[in-house]
């Protein structure tokens, strides 16, 4: 009962339709057909040039058409010529226009034939002259203006690639402006609904991402612009390119056969009906493709009829696999069937006018454009008729969903016992792995950062211990000095109480001979001297090791990159201990936008690696060298950290960024140093590349970006 109704409701759909569309299409049909023009009904011609030189002879006409010109394609020039006699309503005081039902013939010129039999030129139109074509026309026109009658006959001269077939027909001028801006609103009408249904298509596929919609989107956008380019007006929107616009004619109907047999085959679910037929669908694909590419090589004929073979496999595959779904009920089947009822009346429409049975006059391409634009709204309408049986579907899917749910419910109520004791096992398990986990994790962190305080520490104190041992060294001297001083004041004091006599200035002045007070005193500068120096390389140190961890900078600032590499070296002083040549080669840098205390653990790892392996594994007859170099390249600073110890082969280098690898014996490091190198430098979005082969040193190029963001 319920597949009674919905077949009734498509039939009533289907009814209405047709009363709100068809209806109306065929009144406008019957009024822009009864434009008021006149045809030329008999074409006399003959191929070659016109010989504007030569006198008119109506015997060089040979050949006769009647009705049309339809030629085929043809080489080389074709020269019409139409006897004005025919057209009994001219008026010799008005003013005309002549226009061919044709809108890709490249080149056209008009000749008037005058009472001595001479060519008068009488101006030229096509393709090729687009500035010839003031009014936007998509057609071929002339103007005929007034004193045409002293002239009985009309000759054109046609140049074209296209398949020559057209009529000629003569309107006043008011009528012909009339049908222009008709066509133009026509025109304007159609493009705004094809782009408004892609626009409303492109923006369902993005609230419901089904490819469907995406496929029909880009169907209409090409099939829009095919029936443009055979309507001529592609014409202006290609930018008055003849050769683009003729292969338009054959691409754009190929393009959109790219799209329609997806959407095809998605909106009539084919691999579900018909899934061993659907597949092949594509082979009409192809067959459009061969087309265009016989079109571009100039094949325009061959092109032509296989655009038609394959128009006509289309039309079968689809009205028979349409017929077939719409037997098993599916309701989108007859949304389809429809709307290519309507495609193929168009069609019917048109071939009729081509072939006279009905006359269309100035609006021949209405019939298609109004076929492809109530196709095109009804499959729209189809589309989101679709939305709700998905929504329909989808509710479906949810009730059998919770359904499950309820099932699993209880099932899971049952399990709950077994399952908790098996819970609380494993729980335990995992609570001891992640702990071993843990720890582990903090004796690696751990260990790698006792190894960089202990080096660290033992830098310090190394470099610390020699200027406090020269201050603890002067302090005995130094209170002697002072001693020996106070006992001079002490003794000026006493005699000063008194009157000094001459013997008390002698006993003073002996007194001051036998300390030496003049070398004492230099002594004393001297011995301050070397305290004050012993401080200032103590401010050094500690001045060094501040700039090096940066433990007052914990965000991102601009920061000398020397002044890292200088901390570093001060730090590892005690290290190389004079056995360590330093080279450096720096360039002015910009300031660099760091964690300063980042990139100076960087220069710390890598640098003490290199002392390392120059002091562990000396080379022989070479003394060890560490060069520091820097450049400034464009936006980015390099830094490049080489030495000429005993390098790496090639398996090694490739993984000493590797956590855990480490070439060093057991007990003597982690293999976490370059490890958290790369980290760092990967976080500054810079990087760092390694230069090393036996016997030849190893060179780390750093680039770093002189700004973050």
């Amino acid at each position: 009962m319920k597949k009674k109704y919905s077949n009734f409701l498509n039939t009533g759909l289907t009814l209405v339709l047709i009363l709100l569309v068809i209806v109306p299409t065929f009144y406008l049909l019957g009024v822009f057909g009864s434009g008021e023009g006149m045809t030329f009904q008999q074409y006399n011609y003959f191929f070659g040039r016109v010989n504007e030189s030569g006198k008119f002879d109506a015997g060089d006409f040979d050949r006769q058409l009647d009705s049309k010109v339809s030629l085929g394609v043809i080489q080389g020039p074709l020269s019409v010529l139409v006897d004005l006699g025919e057209l009994d309503g001219l008026k010799g005081d008005s003013e005309y226009f002549i226009e061919f039902s044709n809108s890709d013939i490249r080149q056209a010129t008009m000749y008037f034939v005058d009472t001595d039999g001479n060519y008068r030129f009488a101006g030229r139109s096509g393709t090729l002259l687009p500035e010839e074509n003031d009014l936007r026309s998509p057609n071929l026109y002339f103007r005929l203006h007034t004193g045409f009658e002293q002239s009985d006959y009309l000759v054109f001269e046609i140049h074209s690639v296209m398949p020559v077939e057209f009529s000629i027909n003569v309107y006043e001028n008011r009528v012909f402006l009339e049908n222009n801006s008709k066509r133009t609103v026509i025109i304007s009408v159609y493009a705004g609904i094809m782009v408004a249904l892609f626009l409303y298509n492109l923006i369902l596929f993005f609230s419901i991402l089904d490819k469907v919609y995406l496929f029909y989107c880009f169907y209409i956008l090409f099939i829009g612009l095919a029936q443009l380019s055979l309507s001529g007006y592609s014409f202006f929107i290609l930018g008055h390119n003849a050769y683009l616009y003729e292969v338009s004619m054959v691409g754009f109907t190929a393009l959109s056969s790219i799209f329609v047999i997806p959407f095809f085959q998605l909106f009539l679910k084919t691999s579900l009906y018909v899934p061993k037929i659907g597949k092949y669908l594509y082979v009409i694909v192809v067959f459009y493709f061969v087309a265009f590419f016989l079109r571009l090589l100039g094949l325009v004929e061959v092109s032509y009829s296989i655009v038609d073979v394959s128009g006509l496999l289309l039309v079968v595959a689809f009205f028979s696999i349409g017929g077939y779904v719409a037997s098993k009920g599916d309701r989108s089947a007859y949304f389809f069937l429809l709307a290519w009822t309507f495609l193929l009346v168009g069609l019917a429409l048109l071939i009729l006018n081509n072939q006279g049975v009905i006359d269309l006059g100035a609006y021949a391409n209405l019939p298609m454009l109004s076929g492809t634009a109530i196709e095109a709204l009804l499959l729209s309408f189809a589309l989101a008729d679709k939305i709700n049986i998905l929504k329909k579907e989808k509710e479906k899917e949810q009730h059998d969903k919770l359904e499950a749910l309820k099932e699993n419910e209880r099932l899971i109520k049952e399990q709950n016992v077994y399952l908790e004791d098996m819970v609380k096992s494993r729980t335990k398990e995992l609570e001891q792995t992640l702990k071993n986990l843990k720890d582990t994790q903090t004796q690696l962190v751990n260990q790698e950062k006792m190894a960089s305080l202990g080096q660290l520490t033992a830098g310090i104190a190394h470099e610390i211990n020699n200027p406090i041992n020269f201050v603890s060294s002067n302090i005995s001297p130094l209170k002697r000095d002072i001693k020996d001083i106070l006992e001079l004041m002490d003794l000026y004091r006493e005699k000063g109480e008194l009157e000094f006599s001459e013997s008390s200035k002698s006993e003073v002045k002996d007194l001051e001979e036998d300390l030496e007070l003049d070398y004492l005193l230099d002594e004393v500068n001297q011995l301050l001297a070397g305290m004050e120096d012993g401080a200032k390389r103590t401010v050094e140190i500690v001045r060094g090791l501040k700039l090096f961890s940066r433990i007052d900078e914990q965000d991102v600032k601009e920061v000398d990159i020397h002044d890292g590499l200088e901390s570093t070296l001060i730090l590892l002083n005690s290290s190389m201990a004079g056995r360590i040549a330093i080279k450096k080669e720096y360039s002015e840098l910009p300031q660099v936008e760091c964690l300063a205390g980042k990139i100076n653990q960087v220069f710390m790892n890598i640098i003490s690696n290199a002392i390392h392996a120059m002091l562990d594994h000396p080379m022989e007859g070479k003394s060890p060298q560490l060069t520091l170099k820097t450049s400034h390249v464009s936006d980015q600073v390099v830094i490049e950290i080489g030495d000429n110890g005993p390098g790496m082969p090639e398996h090694v280098r490739e993984k000493i960024f590797e956590p855990f690898f480490t070439t060093k014996p057991v007990g003597k490091g982690t293999g976490l140093g370059l490890s958290i190198v790369y980290t760092i430098i990967e976080n500054h979005k810079g990087s760092i590349v390694v230069e090393s082969s036996p016997d030849r040193g190893t060179n780390f190029i750093i680039t770093l970006p002189i700004k973050q963001n």
